[in-house]
């Protein structure tokens, strides 16, 4: 059997982690246990309401009713497998290798590192994946650098220092050091369990770490 695509097999480890952790278990989003996780990924797949209130503000409140509603009628093990299942037929469906690689490699890190361990899995084992989220971050990472203000970035792959991403908008600038997946954790707000290094003077990277940092 060929291996899955990274967007795929992202999905299925959360899922399996998933059913590993049981419903109850700790994820690095605040106060959100893999139940609530589990329901905000299948709520974001299948409720257009919901899916709005992840991305506006002032209507926060759709996505945590589409979320208690998600949770109420069906149990942990339901929301697991239609996550597993994929998204239903339409937009999600035919965007998904574009714009889930991301959502499940974060989110999957974010049940992994959330008991307090939060060291990143070996570098051979998702090398593939890191690569093509790389590569997806060349294109989308205006989105989660626009809350940077006052401090140019430049995004260095570890893996390959050549190659580098530059964001942001400052006279000082910061050097964000690490694999790809660690800083796509650090821009995406997960900065205390990401492994990233940050390399500039004490009043730049004091201006990044004042940021609000996340999509």
């Amino acid at each position: 059997m060929a291996p899955l695509p990274p967007y795929r097999s992202e999905r299925e480890a959360i899922c399996d982690l998933f059913d590993e952790l049981g419903p109850d278990a700790p994820t690095l989003d605040e106060g959100w246990t893999t139940t609530d996780l589990a329901a905000h990924l299948y709520v974001r797949e299948h409720s257009l309401k919901g899916g709005v209130g992840i991305v506006v503000p002032q209507v926060s409140g759709w996505h945590d009713d589409a979320i208690a509603r998600t949770k109420d009628a069906r149990t942990y093990a339901e929301i697991v497998e239609a996550v597993r299942s994929g998204p239903p037929f339409g937009p999600f469906r035919l965007l998904d290798a574009q714009i889930n690689l991301q959502e499940m490699f974060v989110h999957h890190e974010d049940v992994r590192r959330g008991g307090g361990d939060t060291t990143p899995r070996p570098t051979d084992e998702i090398a593939e994946v890191e690569a093509a989220l790389w590569t997806s971050f060349h294109r989308m990472h205006r989105m989660a650098t626009r809350n940077v203000k006052g401090v140019r970035l430049e995004l260095i792959n570890s893996e390959h220092p050549d190659d580098t991403i530059d964001a942001g908008h400052g006279d000082d600038t910061v050097q964000v050091v690490g694999r790809p997946g660690e800083i796509v954790l650090y821009l995406l707000g997960r900065t205390e369990a990401a492994h990233v290094e940050l390399i500039g003077s004490d009043a730049a990277v004091a201006t990044l770490e004042s940021c609000t940092l996340g999509i």
